[in-house]
């Protein structure tokens, strides 16, 4: 059915322009006539009603709340979505009322506005419901402090339309209205979407993998049908066990941000549809539903369902739309028809989909076993092998002193050797991820794996053309190879932290862990560095000359296997 919205818009204009509150030249723009912009920030007020549901011809009082900054003026009117027109009445305000009745698009009392120019905290106004349908209603506002300074797209939570049933005037039931939404939460109806017409007719995506969410209440399951092959929009279709919402999220990326998101958002047992855009982990930007028509909710067994039709663009990262994207499957609890932050990591497809094919696939693939050998590998290069092999390079020159094997001093080979294993984990990491995605996506992550990669070669091919070590030149050499053993060092931990963000975005454990693998190292290296500054400078020589670095060398290789198992076994459970 029809989801139709109720839009109240509040509006604070120049005092000195306005103070009477006759604002009828913005009956239809509701904007501000004055030179300034909305701000960014968030709101300092909030728009709440007395009522989460009602029926035609009901009386809503909407309040109007500073929270923290006090407001001017304001126009109020109530809008069907889509429509620039006022509808319904406000009651006439009684004697001492800081509001007045406006009559716009020729309608008396659609509108109400301000009548003086005094800082007000709080002002509460009722609207009479047409006889009508309207459909879901919210209260949307533009709040203004002063001049130059107001917020636009404040909003209340949904107040969903039910019908009267006759028989009982005290009990709401369900009106069966194409233009209106069927709210099943208030009913014992099962679940009504089901995996009929999956890799046939339209795209799924669910998890566990195969799953029918008309018979598995712990099934979470999202489909789009293109309808027209996608000219006259899609066909979404969403459940999942949840006490709050069940969502579903466009992306260019498997990060979580810059994402369209549409979620289906239980209140007071009415499920909604909201719209907004993700602009990062934690934070939403609500959207206007818009040309979204066709809804059907449903709550039951606690199982949230619902089916739209959206014919609108799906923009991320305000790029032209296409049909190819990542997508987000996530729930979590809400509050007050508010979506809170999802407690676990959302199933997210394993590469771009595009809407338009009719493919089936399985949110438990969202980190198949090749990107988890990827990860593994790249641990075990710049967690052990690479880290092993710069260690004892630079500290254990001495320790082995004189000893040779095939021709070379035995920490030269053993630095070699340890190296040579850290590139080719290095390339064949890389390569797998590349074939895994076949895609650039991914945002930091596959950017500064390239140039580990890169410089991770050069370091090989430098150390083949470098020059004899009694050259007067190789001090070059040296200084070039530790600069760039360095840098590659630097990169790869900030690639491993962005990778563990890409594996499991919402569980920081194993991000704590290489947290402590960085302090680890970094104390190691600092034990290190002071003894050989006092053995160069000779200082407290019966300390200085004590073969320390062996034993550090097994504590560090100890503690690095420690770190790398903890890490290893987290990507296997991701």
């Amino acid at each position: 059915m029809q989801k139709q919205c109720f839009l109240v818009f509040l509006l604070v204009h120049g005092v000195t322009a306005y103070s009477s509150g006759l604002l009828l030249d913005a009956c239809n723009t509701m904007l501000p006539l004055h030179d300034s912009v909305a701000q960014i920030s968030p709101p300092p007020y909030e728009i709440t009603t007395d009522k989460s549901s009602y029926s035609p011809g009901d009386e809503i009082k909407v309040t109007i709340r500073g929270l923290t900054h006090p407001f001017k003026g304001f126009l109020l009117e109530a809008w069907q979505d889509g429509i620039r027109n006022a509808v319904g009445s406000f009651a006439e305000p009684n004697s001492g009322d800081q509001f007045q009745g406006l009559q716009c698009n020729g309608v008396p009392n659609s509108a109400v506005s301000h009548t003086d120019k005094l800082d007000k905290t709080q002002v509460q106004i009722a609207w009479i419901s047409p006889t009508s349908p309207l459909g879901n209603i919210e209260f949307r506002a533009t709040l203004v402090e002063n001049k130059t300074t107001f917020w636009e797209n404040v909003t209340s939570a949904l107040v969903h339309q039910v019908a009267r049933d006759n028989s009982s005037p005290n009990s709401a039931s369900f009106s069966s209205l194409s233009d209106q939404i069927n709210f099943e939460g208030f009913s014992s109806r099962a679940a009504f979407l089901s995996s009929d017409g999956c890799g046939t007719v339209k795209f799924c995506f669910t998890n566990p993998d195969g799953c029918d969410p008309s018979t598995d209440s712990s099934c979470y399951f999202m489909s789009s049908t293109a309808l027209q092959n996608g000219t006259d929009g899609f066909q979404f279709e969403i459940s999942g066990s949840s006490n709050g919402y069940v969502a579903i999220g466009f992306s260019d990326d498997q990060i979580m941000g810059n994402d369209d998101i549409y979620a289906c958002v239980l209140n007071s047992e009415v499920v909604g549809i909201q719209h907004a855009y993700s602009i990062g982990e934690t934070q939403l930007t609500p959207l206007l539903l818009g040309n979204v028509s066709n809804i059907t909710t449903s709550y039951s067994g606690g199982v949230i369902q619902c089916s739209f039709i959206s014919k609108n663009v799906i923009s991320t990262q305000q790029r032209v739309a296409n049909s190819y994207y990542y997508i987000f499957l996530a729930f979590g609890p809400s509050s007050n028809g508010v979506i809170q932050q999802h407690p676990q990591t959302p199933f997210i497809s394993p590469n771009k989909i595009d809407l338009l094919s009719t493919q089936s696939l399985s949110g438990s693939e969202s980190n198949p076993p090749i990107i988890k050998t990827h990860g593994a590998l790249m641990l075990i290069s710049w967690m052990t092998t690479g880290s092993i092999g710069i260690l004892i390079a630079r500290f254990c020159k001495h320790v082995v002193k004189g000893k040779r094997i095939l021709g070379k001093d035995l920490w030269f080979q053993a630095h070699v050797f340890l190296m040579l294993l850290t590139v080719a984990a290095t390339i064949t990491a890389f390569v797998l991820a590349f074939v895994s995605s076949g895609d650039w996506s991914g945002g930091a992550h596959p950017v500064l794996g390239c140039i580990v990669m890169g410089l991770a070669l050069i370091q090989p091919l430098g150390a083949i053309f470098r020059c004899a070590p009694d050259n007067n030149r190789r001090f070059i050499f040296n200084i070039l190879h530790a600069c760039n053993a360095l840098v590659i060092k630097v990169l790869a931990v900030a690639a491993i932290f962005l990778g563990l963000e890409l594996l499991d975005s919402t569980n920081t454990w194993m991000r704590k862990v290489m947290g402590g693998f960085v302090g680890w190292e970094f104390l190691i290296f600092i034990i290190l560095d002071v003894k050989a500054f006092m053995q160069r400078r000779e200082i407290y020589a019966n300390v200085s000359q004590m073969l320390v670095e062996p034993v550090i060398l097994i504590i560090y290789i100890a503690g690095n296997l420690m770190f790398l198992i903890a890490l290893l076994v987290g990507i296997g459970q991701t």
